[in-house]
């Protein structure tokens, strides 16, 4: 009766995990469509609100180590609750912001609450996967990504049915609904020995991590990309309104999760290296073709095409970096994840400032070109073929 009890604790946890996957995904992908009223509203030019976005990836980056600390000291379901708890009420706190540099202090904390929320709640899938032996990670970023989709979407028809603040309360009262229904069944996990948690980190000397975290981090720039400047690229050189402009990343956050779904079989089936070589070419050719696009539907056709092709290169090269040879899983996990986490977050800060002066369009041709580069460098994710083990 034990064993039963465990094994129903864990399967309500593994959904508990699967909600907190979509509730940080909506909250991301509800502030796409809130970019270009953003944008409007501070009177801001791109390079402005590329340096937001950079402090959004700034306080990430920040928060993300602090999750990790914190989770060696109280394990990944307190902090995953208090992550999420704050997180909620992030893109209500950018909504609010009456001026740029409250709106800073804003983005900062979003991306903070959000990366630390990220850290804890992938902590908390490996913590279910060991309760229940086998795999959720990939089918878990596929309810994020489906979260994106359904912020992404609605968002655009509502901010410009009712204002960008009315839908951020709105967001925020789906997003506290669903946390509390969810928080309370998240499993927990044992925390590491003390002596473990405070062995000093070190940097391997390994070159190999390094380019598979060049791999991860090529592979990232161009989802963080369609995320942040894929509407106000559709809206001001496509010539598409606020709630057409949003389903650029809905649809991409769609396809993509539709392909998380099916990642593990995928890769059962062709391995590692094959279905990162053809999801690369996959992804590469579509946002080459959203970015020559004279019409808004077929770019957004095409970046839904170049969803189903990313969905599966992050999660392999950091599978790839968790099982390098002579490198313990969670040092070459750490460097991968933190060279691609830089991707997603710091890099399209970068793409304001050159969209500024050239427009988005030759942008999005150079992000197909770090794609075909990941083609090439497909071989070094032989690393993630490996027999997986039974849980302990």
């Amino acid at each position: 009766m034990e064993a039963v009890n465990a094994m129903q604790s864990a399967v309500r946890g593994r959904w508990a995990v699967a909600a907190m996957f979509f509730i940080n995904g909506f909250l991301t992908g509800s502030w796409a469509p809130q970019i270009p009223v953003f944008l409007a509203r501070l009177d801001i030019s791109k390079f402005t609100l590329g340096l937001l976005i950079l402090g959004f990836g700034l306080g990430a980056l920040v928060f993300m180590p602090l999750s990790g600390y914190l989770m060696s000291r109280h394990g990944s379901r307190a902090v995953l609750r208090g992550f999420a708890s704050v997180a909620v009420f992030a893109l209500l706190l950018v909504a609010l912001a009456p001026n740029v540099p409250l709106a800073a202090v804003a983005m900062v904390l979003f991306g903070g609450f959000a990366g630390g929320m990220d850290v804890a709640m992938n902590a908390n899938a490996v913590a279910v996967e060991r309760r229940l032996s086998r795999a959720v990670m990939s089918s878990s970023h596929g309810f994020w990504s489906l979260g994106g989709f359904a912020g992404g979407g609605a968002g655009g028809m509502v901010i410009q049915n009712f204002g960008p603040v009315i839908h951020a309360a709105l967001v925020t009262a789906v997003a506290i609904a669903m946390l509390a229904v969810a928080a309370p069944r998240l499993v927990a996990d044992h925390r590491q020995p003390a002596a473990h948690a405070h062995r000093k980190f070190s940097l391997p000397a390994s070159p190999a991590i390094y380019l598979v975290g060049l791999m991860a981090l090529l592979s990232m720039i161009p989802e963080g990309a369609i995320l942040d400047w894929a509407a106000l690229y559709l809206k001001q050189e496509l010539g598409a309104d606020l709630a057409t402009a949003g389903l650029a990343f809905a649809f991409f956050s769609g396809t993509m999760s539709l392909m998380r779904f099916a990642g593990d079989g995928v890769r059962n089936r062709f391995g590692a290296v094959k279905t990162l070589r053809i999801s690369s070419l996959i992804a590469a050719f579509g946002i080459l073709v959203a970015a020559l696009a004279p019409w808004p539907w077929l770019a957004i056709a095409a970046f839904s095409f170049a969803g189903l092709g990313i969905a599966n290169m992050v999660p392999i090269a950091f599978s790839a970096g968790g099982n390098q040879p002579g490198l313990a899983p969670g040092t070459g996990m750490s460097v991968v994840t933190t060279m691609g986490y830089s991707g997603i977050l710091i890099a399209p800060s970068a793409i304001g400032f050159a969209a500024e002066h050239v427009g988005f369009s030759p942008v999005f041709v150079v992000l197909a070109g770090f794609l075909v580069v990941v083609c090439l460098m497909s071989n070094l994710a032989r690393g993630a073929d490996f027999a997986p083990q039974p849980a302990e």
